[in-house]
């Protein structure tokens, strides 16, 4: 017996079998899925103009990007920055993946130093930075609960053969999200980024100045449920979606995901970070955008995905 979040761990990130360890080779058409920087450049002429105003406001010279995928996002972030910054900045990446680490090494040579982890970054830039990352949140391993007359229990695994048997744990003392704050109905499922809150507080008191970004595919936790009685968690696999008992299969073959609540990420982080503003991709791809661009979509990316800035 696991949870839900220990198999979802194990599926993503085994050091042998894991979908970001070793098996993932591509992202975009070639690959499971498609971040919203391969889509368009909007994103990384927004993010370059928010990393110069950063930079500048913080008096920092290190730009880390977290989870960079094959590098070509911090590639094109580089290149729209302003001549003169760009020859002070130095680019750190930070990349778990060994398949992703060596795209970004044969594409950015020594425009960026790679690192392991946060904690390895921060000491190269003495603790001040301008951070960014778009759809990292996601790659973390997710707790599921359901809300049942009893209160809210885990989902569990019980593996026979390839296909898992579902069980609800007993009620326990459930983990911090304002997720279970909300009046949800009986039988509903939600997501917690336990492992993501985990990992930033890890991080967080090395940090000692900057600013951060974070782009991602979910939503204020009033609205992150709406209409999704069973939660967000999904699976991507050769460009398709999968949802339902497929999750289950293709395991270290396929992508795993949840939509991010950024009201958990505003809370976990208080304690080091203040000033958080949320907005859409809407709102913070607009300034930069020309009439047409498909990511200003009300109805698509442009509300789907949510960018929060914090400071340091």
């Amino acid at each position: 017996m696991e949870t839900f979040a220990q198999f979802m761990q194990r599926a993503l990130h085994d050091p042998e079998r894991g979908y970001y360890a070793r098996r993932i080779s591509a992202v975009g058409g070639r690959g499971d899925f498609t971040t919203a920087p391969m889509l368009s450049m909007l994103p990384a002429k927004a993010i370059a103009a928010w990393a110069s105003a950063a930079l500048k406001k913080s008096n920092c010279h290190h730009l880390i990007e977290i989870g960079p995928g094959e590098g070509r996002l911090a590639r094109e972030v580089l290149r729209h920055l302003p001549w003169w910054q760009r020859l002070k900045v130095k680019l750190h990446l930070v990349e778990t993946s060994t398949p992703l680490a060596e795209k970004q090494a044969r594409l950015l040579g020594r425009r960026a130093m790679l690192h392991r982890n946060m904690t390895a970054a921060l000491a190269a830039c003495d603790g001040r930075a301008v951070i960014y990352s778009n759809e990292l949140v996601d790659a973390f391993p997710v707790r599921r609960f359901q809300k049942t007359p009893h209160g809210w229990q885990e989902l569990a695994l019980e593996w026979s053969g390839k296909n898992p048997r579902e069980h609800l744990l007993p009620v326990a003392p459930l983990p911090a999200s304002f997720s279970f704050s909300e009046h949800h109905p009986i039988g509903q499922w939600v997501e917690v980024n336990e492992a993501y809150q985990q990992w930033l507080t890890g991080w967080l008191p090395q940090w000692h100045a900057g600013k951060m970004l974070t782009i991602d595919y979910g939503s204020p936790a009033e609205e992150l449920y709406q209409r999704k009685p069973r939660g967000t968690v999904r699976g991507y696999l050769l460009q398709h979606r999968i949802e339902g008992p497929g999750i289950y299969e293709n395991i270290g073959r396929q992508d795993l995901t949840a939509d991010v609540n950024f009201t958990d990420l505003i809370h976990w982080s208080e304690p080091w970070l203040k000033n958080s503003r949320l907005m859409t991709l809407r709102e913070f791809l607009k300034p930069h955008a020309v009439k047409g661009e498909a990511l200003l979509d009300e109805a698509g990316a442009g509300t789907a995905f949510h960018v929060l800035e914090q400071n340091r």
